[in-house]
């Protein structure tokens, strides 16, 4: 009696099917797609996949397709079946759908879904011949197979090579992996993790989800700025743009999340993928036609290729109080156990292309924190001075913001300040103007002040990408360059911060102004002095810049901080000394990672220094194009000239690039450098020389192993390095010792054993190239810090 109401029912909703459709040859010209969620009654697949899966079916249900579902996971069928209908029994209607019509679709919907267990290679050998059993029996081509993994990352590649051996669908049908996110926890796992995976699967058959692409308003992006092109041209770049803030805060902790979320934090969680992802759509170049998929993910390669290196002086970290005892009890770990892993963190984020160059990006977000709110603002530069008025129109905040959702609003939405333009509508068909407006502030103005658009019909946006999954649509996922690209920019920030003690913040309001950080030149500080400490005051809070003797020279040693701002004061006293006395002043840097936190000092701090009469050299340099990250001049461009006023003609680079060739000997570019020197710096002796030493004792790019004996009176000469890139060009003892003071700094544990070795030995030691730096009659000063002191 049940089959036979139930037939009665299905022949009810065919012929309901056959009044909505074309004609019933669409049916068989579109073919059948196999729908496989494996981790089918895991938690995301309740929360949003079948929901999703469910909406594409409402979508496309009598337009000629036919589809069954298959829910995978590792239990039995016995025990996975009622726990995938319990899911599927409470799914929600689709608001364009009447009550009637929706209940004839999810019985169909439920009819055509089943469980399978999907644990070994035999049960996905089961599955695909019961696809092709199916296909055979009900006489249907196959359109193709999209197979959803809902799983933790480490299963990905087992899975891939399940279904790449068993459940390939035929030549002439398509078939789709989707890949829930960590995609790697870093650049080398990242890239660990596609080759696993591309040994398995074509790239154009995987769909690596970031379900931010699939909100609405983050999906409108490019088209928005593409309808307003003619408005947004002449104001989207950094003449107009003061600023532009990227941020997702969230109220929630991560407790019950914490075995996963340990692992990862915030940075990774969130800004890696979602917030980087925004940056992108709102300033890589427009794309000319936007629906081509291949020209969109293009550009924002090459947009991520134009970010500026960031590292620990571009971020700021904190974690919520409760979160350590949070590890402790959920990991298992003692009393004593402190987790690094931050829970909140804001960077800052620079552009180094002429049309954003020195506009600041910040990016952050949190958890515990006051407000549930996810946005992307552009704050322009308003150049109105109002005298009589302040809340005229005019002499309010001009913005852009891409509002996601919750905060004071609620919903999702487009808001342009009314001093701006009055913009065009993103989209006729699925957006609407909002004229009516409710009495509540977003970001400083009324909502009287914005002309806002919203979406007609809120979607979820994991409904709108398994939409695009299903069409094929590449544009709204992750491409395997693109994943690589981003991670290449964070993982160096995660390696830096992976020992930075996070600020510890008590959560929600009670965080008041203890988060809020600002820019400082390209780095971000906290405002405001932390109320909690993390660690207990050590010795090192006692020690205070101390002088003393090493190797028989001047020393001065502090804590990193203290000691590079004592030296950065010194050059100023040593700058305006030589200036007073000679009109210029010489300087001569090193490259490597001992000057980097200097240069930095110098371009945020020392705004009295007097740059206009300064001339900066190179100590030395690597056999690279100027333009490339390893070359050293490449790092004091980017860390020092860019942030200071110094004349073109005081900067002087090594002449390693000569003739496209590079470090050539015949070309003569130590011999051009020695005459630079010659001519400009007065008896070539230079006003101050700062070097660093290497873990092996060498300075500048003078090796164990270089050889001077028979280039005793050259200032400049070409060496061999025993790490690449292996060729070098270099200043000479000779030119060293002829500055009129040399500093020497050494900084961090690392080079503790190596301080301890130089302190043993006098005089000179050909193993110790740093050991032959004797000025003849200048000044030697070591600048060494307590890390490297103390060990």
């Amino acid at each position: 009696m049940l089959r036979i109401k139930w037939e009665l029912l299905l022949m009810a909703i065919i012929c309901w099917q056959r009044g909505h459709t074309d004609n019933h040859e669409a049916k068989k010209r579109l073919g059948h797609a196999t729908v496989v969620v494996v981790g089918g009654t895991g938690d995301l697949a309740r929360k949003y996949l079948w929901q999703g899966f469910f909406q594409l079916y409402a979508d496309q249900v009598g337009k000629g397709h036919t589809f069954s579902f298959y829910g995978g996971g590792l239990s039995p069928t016995e025990k996975g079946t009622p726990l995938l209908f319990g899911i599927l029994k409470e799914l929600a209607c689709p608001p364009e759908l009447s009550a009637e019509r929706c209940t004839l679709v999810k019985d169909q919907f439920l009819h055509l879904s089943k469980y399978h267990q999907l644990k070994t290679t035999e049960d996905y050998e089961k599955l695909s011949q019961q696809i092709k059993q199916q296909l055979g029996q009900e006489g249907m081509v196959e359109a193709g197979r999209l197979f959803y993994l809902s799983v933790p990352a480490f299963a990905f590649a087992d899975i891939a090579e399940k279904i790449n051996k068993t459940c390939r669908p035929p030549s002439d049908a398509w078939l789709r992996v989707v890949l829930e996110k960590p995609f790697g926890h870093d650049l080398y796992s990242a890239q660990a993790l596609y080759k696993k995976l591309s040994d398995q699967l074509k790239e154009k058959e995987m769909y690596r989800i970031d379900h931010y692409l699939g909100k609405q308003v983050v999906s409108k992006i490019l088209p928005f700025r593409k309808e307003n092109k003619k408005l947004l041209d002449p104001i989207w770049n950094k003449h107009h743009i003061e600023r532009i803030e990227i941020v997702l805060k969230e109220t929630l902790d991560a407790k019950g999340r914490i075995q996963f979320y340990d692992q990862y934090g915030v940075i990774r969680d969130v800004l890696q993928n979602h917030l980087t992802e925004v940056m992108t759509l709102m300033l890589m170049n427009l794309p000319a036609n936007l629906s081509n998929s291949m020209e969109i993910l293009q550009n924002k390669l090459n947009f991520l290729a134009s970010l500026q290196h960031v590292d620990n002086s571009n971020a700021v970290v904190g974690q919520y109080q409760a979160y350590n005892g949070e590890v402790q009890e959920e990991l298992n770990k003692t009393k004593d156990y402190f987790s690094l892993t931050p829970t909140f963190a804001g960077v800052v984020i620079h552009v180094d292309n002429a049309q954003y160059e020195g506009i600041p990006i910040f990016m952050t977000s949190g958890k515990a924190l006051d407000e549930r709110v996810s946005y992307a603002r552009v704050l322009f530069k308003n150049d109105v001075f109002c005298i009589q008025d302040p809340n005229n129109v005019q002499c309010k905040s001009k913005q852009i913001i891409f509002y996601l959702g919750h905060g004071n609003l609620q919903y999702p939405a487009i808001l342009i300040s009314k001093n701006l333009f009055k913009p065009e509508l993103v989209s006729s068909g699925d957006w609407k103007e909002v004229t009516e407006y409710k009495d509540v502030n977003v970001l400083g103005l009324p909502l009287s002040d914005y002309y806002i658009q919203s979406p007609v019909t809120p979607r979820e946006a994991y409904c709108e990408l398994i939409s695009h999954v299903f069409f094929g649509r590449k544009d709204s996922f992750i491409s395997a360059e693109g994943l690589l690209a981003s991670w290449a920019f964070w993982t160096p920030l995660l390696e830096g911060l992976s020992r930075v003690f996070p600020r510890v913040y008590p959560g929600g309001e009670a965080n008041g102004n203890l988060l809020n950080f600002q820019l400082q030149g390209h780095q971000v500080a906290f405002s405001h002095e932390a109320v909690v400490n993390v660690i207990n005051p050590g010795a090192k809070d006692n020690f205070q810049v101390m002088q003393g003797k090493y190797r028989s020279s001047e020393m001065v040693s502090a804590w990193a901080q203290e000691l590079v701002e004592r030296l950065a004061s010194d050059l100023l006293l040593a700058a305006e000394e030589a200036i007073r006395e000679e009109g210029q002043f010489h300087l001569a840097l090193s490259g490597g990672s001992s000057p980097v936190a200097l240069l930095r000092a110098l371009a945020l701090n020392l705004y009295t220094f007097p740059w206009r009469n300064t001339h900066i050299w190179q100590v030395d340099e690597r056999c690279v194009p100027h333009t490339e990250t390893g070359s050293n001049f490449r790092s004091i461009h980017d860390l020092l000239l860019l942030h200071i006023r110094i004349p073109y003609f005081n900067i002087h680079p090594m002449p390693v690039h000569l003739t496209q060739r590079l470090c050539v000997e015949e070309d003569g570019g130590p011999a051009l450098y020695e005459k630079e020197i010659n001519k400009h710096v007065n008896g070539s002796s230079f006003h101050y020389i700062l070097l660093g030493v290497g873990q092996d004792g060498h300075t500048a790019s003078l090796f164990q192993d270089t050889k001077l004996e028979n280039d005793e009176e050259r200032l400049v000469i070409l060496t061999e390095s025993p790490i690449k890139p292996h060729q070098r060009m270099s200043l000479t003892f000779t030119a060293i010792n002829r500055a009129r003071r040399v500093g020497v700094l050494i900084m961090g544990k690392s080079k503790h054993e190596l301080v301890s070795q130089l302190s043993r030995i006098k005089g000179e030691s050909s193993k110790y190239p740093i050991t032959k730096v004797q000025p003849k009659t200048g000044t030697l000063i070591w600048y060494i810090d307590y890390d490297a002191l103390l060990g």
